[in-house]
């Protein structure tokens, strides 16, 4: 998993068990492979850049991790790489999203079957493409209907009796990380620069006025949607950037707490933003919230992609409609045999 904050590769080894209608799992093995700063620069500006750049790019993460997956592995047997990638164009109003990662270069290079290219065959149905996740919670943790992540981007699944509802809240770390690197730092560690800031009222408004933020699911964003429509807001260098910080930070906690609004239970918290000490603190003022393990924080993204992987070899959706707004569910993923 390589998500839109740009921290690095995730890479989980997992086992899996499933047993009439319930899957059990374990995270055998985790790390993250971080990003060369020169790599990363060119991961979050490739959208700017030519059609042959795209491609070079491609190419390129799908070596950086098939050679990960081999180091990672160190000759440890597994049957499929569930390969998210990384996004670099989502549009689905315009029916195309674009995740990078050559899948057959990581199969040809690891000797192992990968899926990935997981969004395409739900933008292709009409469908958002995202999030994914929400089908993976509610195999692996029946015991919560409520969901968080905060990573690049927050997004939220709520688990009811006869459906599951989710979609991507607001800006997450993307914005968080942006302004931590203009005073120097790769983040804001616990929160620390915003809890010394003061909100900024009229930035805040701006921010809970921006249009997507009122539009009904099933939405969602991509990196695109941050530098056209929250960057020049929070680049304003005429407000502290303490300031700025700390009203990002509400604003999160706003948007957050408004989409968990009559939730029962406990949401269950991961992603990077679950480690932001001060930022949970202002999303507790505003929802209950339940942050799991530190395993489980930094690596559900990357154990959900197995999931999705292993459903795509044996021939189940891997998307749910009602998630993403697709006239159907589909069995998603691009799979490269290990021959």
């Amino acid at each position: 998993m390589s998500g839109s904050s740009l921290d690095g590769l995730d890479l989980a080894l997992c086992t899996f068990e499933h047993t009439g209608d319930r899957w059990a799992f374990t995270i055998d093995d985790a790390r993250t492979a971080d990003y060369p700063d020169a790599f990363r620069e060119r991961l979050k500006t490739v959208m700017h850049g030519s059609a042959l750049d795209l491609a070079r790019l491609h190419r390129e993460l799908g070596d950086r991790i098939g050679a990960a997956c081999c180091d990672f592995l160190a000759g440890r047997n597994v049957d499929v790489i569930g390969s998210h990638g990384h996004t670099v164009f989502h549009r689905p109003e315009e029916g195309l999203t674009t995740q990078i990662g050559c899948g057959a270069r990581i199969a040809a290079t690891t000797g192992i079957t990968t899926v990935c290219d997981f969004r395409t065959t739900d933008v292709a149905l009409g469908g958002q493409g995202a999030p994914l996740v929400p089908l993976g919670e509610k195999l692996l943790f029946p015991g919560h209907r409520a969901f968080l992540n905060i990573g690049g981007i927050c997004n939220i699944a709520l688990h009811h009796d006869d459906q599951v509802l989710g979609y991507d809240v607001c800006i997450g770390n993307q914005a968080l990380n942006f302004l931590a690197e203009e005073g120097g730092e790769a983040y804001d560690e616990g929160g620390a620069l915003a809890r010394s800031g003061q909100v900024h009222e009229e930035l805040l408004e701006r921010l809970n006025a921006l249009p997507f933020h009122h539009q009904p699911p099933p939405r969602s964003l991509g990196r695109e949607w941050f530098e056209e429509a929250v960057l020049s807001l929070i680049a304003d260098f005429a407000i502290p950037l303490p300031d700025r910080l700390r009203t990002v930070v509400e604003h999160i906690a706003q948007r957050v707490g408004e989409a968990l609004r009559g939730t029962s239970g406990p949401t269950l918290v991961t992603g990077g933003g679950a480690l932001n000490t001060f930022l949970m603190e202002r999303i507790a003022a505003y929802a209950h919230v339940d942050v799991p393990g530190r395993e489980v924080v930094d690596y559900k993204e990357a154990l959900i992609f197995a999931l999705l992987g292993v459903l795509r070899l044996r021939g189940e959706p891997t998307t749910l409609a009602s998630v993403t707004g697709a006239r159907r569910e589909s069995v998603g993923g691009a799979l490269y045999a290990a021959n």
